[in-house]
């Protein structure tokens, strides 16, 4: 670790984000981590405590990433990105920090005050190029993003499955299984994978797609792209939007006494019906067949319907 660090605290899924008073000496009512000079994880441990008031046996020291060289008031300094985790969210700013936030490691870069968000930028002048990126860069070299991938619909998980192929495989694309860490695609969302990786570059270099879809961008590049996956949608992915997509669900979810379903299975396959009655305990739903020319009462599973009108 070198001299000067800026620590992440996380709790549970969310980031602490710090903000500098406008008489700091370095950088003025600019966005942060824990800054603090020191060589050790008890100097680290020592000084997030210092500056957020989280008692010391509340704080667990995780992994520290590679320094990166940051402009701090005309000067070139060497600075090493660490995670912290937190079992507490109570939260105290002192010395140079006069509030505190906590955020979706998605919305890691913007501040959402009633929706007006703001980009922030850390450690550096407002009009350096690239300056809003270095917070995402330092946090996503200890720890990870949700990235979005387009697809065909219809083509999701044979998509997942040829990215998790050229993960294990023996070309160069392997190389990056270093860097993405999980391939999920949810039954739920149709036309989309999730990726978890530590930057965007690594998920397009893995579809073949450096570059985006510019095709000038991507000229000379040696790359194969993967047939169906059609983009990274640009920007990280806010867990809340992603997670609902990850909790199981009742196959009855979404079907309400009143809605007309189509069965899509068994004998009666294409047929429509009023569903009666939904039991969400057996997973089944009652529905009356009205199509018919003597109404019939069936009872199904959840998932062997679909709605295909709702109730008003």
């Amino acid at each position: 670790m070198t001299d000067a660090f800026i620590a992440f605290v996380r709790h549970e899924e969310e980031l602490l984000l710090l903000h500098r008073s406008k008489s700091d000496s370095d950088s003025p009512g600019l966005w942060d981590g824990v800054y603090g000079i020191g060589d050790s994880e008890e100097d680290v441990l020592n000084r997030v405590s210092e500056c957020t008031s989280i008692p010391l046996e509340d704080l667990e020291y995780v992994r520290a990433g590679p320094a990166l060289g940051i402009d701090i008031g005309g000067r070139l300094q060497d600075i090493a990105p660490c995670l912290v985790v937190s079992s507490s969210k109570e939260v105290t700013p002192t010395g140079r920090y006069t509030e505190a936030i906590w955020v979706d490691p998605g919305n890691i870069g913007w501040e959402d005050r009633e929706n007006n968000r703001t980009r922030h930028h850390v450690f550096t002048d407002l009009d350096m190029e690239g300056g809003e990126k270095l917070l995402l860069e330092m946090y996503g070299s200890v720890a990870t993003y949700l990235y979005i991938v387009k697809t065909a619909i219809g083509s999701e998980k044979r998509v997942a499955d040829e990215m998790q192929a050229r993960l294990m495989g023996s070309g160069s694309l392997s190389a990056l299984s270093d860097d993405i860490f999980g391939i999920l695609h949810p039954t739920g969302m149709r036309g989309y994978v999730i990726v978890e990786s530590s930057a965007s570059h690594h998920v397009e270099k893995l579809i073949g797609r450096s570059g985006g879809r510019d095709p000038k961008a991507r000229r000379g590049l040696n790359q194969t792209p993967l047939k169906n996956a059609k983009t990274v949608l640009p920007g990280e992915a806010a867990l809340k939007d992603i997670l609902p997509y990850l909790e199981p669900k009742a196959v009855t979810s979404g079907i309400e006494v009143g809605c007309i379903v189509e069965i899509v299975t068994g004998a009666f396959k294409g047929e429509k019906a009023r569903v009666t009655s939904v039991a969400e305990t057996k997973e089944e739903v009652s529905m009356e067949l009205y199509e018919q020319p003597i109404p019939m009462t069936l009872k199904m599973r959840g998932d062997h319907v679909r709605v295909v009108e709702r109730v008003e």
